[in-house]
């Protein structure tokens, strides 16, 4: 059998050159971290800053006067709310409302741009499409053209700031602007998936290389280090935010992902609504829930859990927090165990260790919106 051939992003040079190890992640190589290790990555990213590549997203954008239309009805939350130069967290439902992706959506003043997850590029893509036909709208696949850098943590600002002609004092959490990053034209959007004060920066794909070089060298005195797929992992994890693949996929709809809060049922008819409709009314059977360890342990994907020596779910994303120092995740649990405070054993290595319920973010003292 024939080994699929990786994707390689624009960086992809520069993660050999910085000693970066690669592996496989959604059909692209990349690095899952460099040689200071996961733990001083993403103690850099809360202290100081961290430069991931995130070139591997795919983006789409969506044009036309019904665009907003076709985005409502495809899409749980309610993009009519977007002012221009906003962006918004959504996700990509089927007919039984069901969940094909998560995505952030981009309001411009004549289209719409969306950024999905790497492993849902071509799914995400043909779904657009297929109900684009009957609200005229055209959508634009820009992923082979677009690099994508997310500038990470406290000292973000001031590392940007001098290299971009964007006002970044001027630009609130979920905003973005268009600008340039030394003298490259660029997408300069206050969003990431750290828990942070950051920016994922959206340029052409033949310079994305350049500003990579660029933020390094300009952040170097103030703690910027490259970081990887396992800081990225274990910063989002800390703050509760949700990876498609382990925490949400096709049998998990927006309610049962405890993403409520972006699953606008009054915007309107949209696909899987009445399935949701029904759902919330009736309530749902599990729902997804953090939980912290009481003992010290790591907790990984897969690992079962038990309540009163039952099982009850399992770990759906998992670690040994290294902001914290114990053991988090996330799980589907039935209802009546998502109370926080109720406690559930995690097996570990074959050892029950005692666990309670956490309402997320686990890590509060991200700078985000600061």
């Amino acid at each position: 059998m024939l080994e699929q051939t990786l994707q390689r992003t624009p960086l992809f040079a520069e993660h050999q050159a910085l000693g970066g190890k690669l592996v496989p992640f959604a059909g692209w190589e990349m690095p899952v971290q460099y040689p200071r290790g996961i733990n001083a990555e993403h103690q850099a990213v809360r202290t100081a800053a961290g430069l991931f590549d995130a070139s591997h997203m795919g983006e789409l954008e969506l044009w036309g006067e019904r665009a907003l239309d076709l985005l409502q009805y495809v899409t749980s939350n309610d993009a009519s709310k977007l002012e221009v130069g906003q962006a918004q967290y959504s996700t990509l439902l089927n007919e039984d409302g069901r969940v094909i992706d998560d995505l952030l959506v981009y309001r411009f003043p004549d289209h719409y741009f969306v950024v999905v997850n790497a492993s849902g590029r071509e799914a995400d893509r043909a779904w657009f499409a297929r109900w684009a036909a009957q609200f005229g709208v055209e959508v634009r696949d820009r992923s082979d053209e677009l690099g994508l850098i997310a500038l990470q943590g406290p000292n973000a600002p001031q590392i940007l700031a001098r290299l971009t002609d964007a006002d970044l004092a001027a630009l609130p959490y979920y905003r973005f602007v268009e600008g340039t990053v030394a003298g490259v034209p660029a997408l300069v959007s206050r969003t990431g998936y750290t828990g942070e004060a950051g920016y994922e920066l959206f340029l052409p794909w033949e310079r994305t290389a350049d500003i990579w070089r660029a933020l390094l060298d300009a952040g170097r005195d103030d703690g910027l280090v490259p970081a990887g797929l396992g800081a990225r992992d274990s910063l989002r994890l800390e703050m509760g935010y949700i990876l498609y693949g382990n925490d949400l996929d096709l049998t998990r709809t927006p309610l049962e992902a405890n993403l409520g809060w972006v699953t606008r049922l009054d915007k309107g008819d949209f696909l899987g609504r009445d399935v949701l409709q029904r759902q919330k009314e009736e309530g749902v059977a599990e729902r997804l829930a953090g939980f912290r360890l009481l003992e010290r342990g790591f907790p990984r994907h897969d690992y079962e859990i038990r309540h009163d020596g039952q099982r009850v779910g399992s770990v759906s994303s998992g670690t040994l927090s290294p902001s914290l120092g114990y053991g988090i995740g996330l799980a589907y649990l039935p209802l009546a165990l998502t109370r926080p405070g109720t406690r559930l054993e995690i097996v570990v290595r074959g050892q029950a260790l005692p666990a309670e319920v956490v309402r997320p973010p686990f890590y509060t003292a991200g700078t985000a919106k600061g």
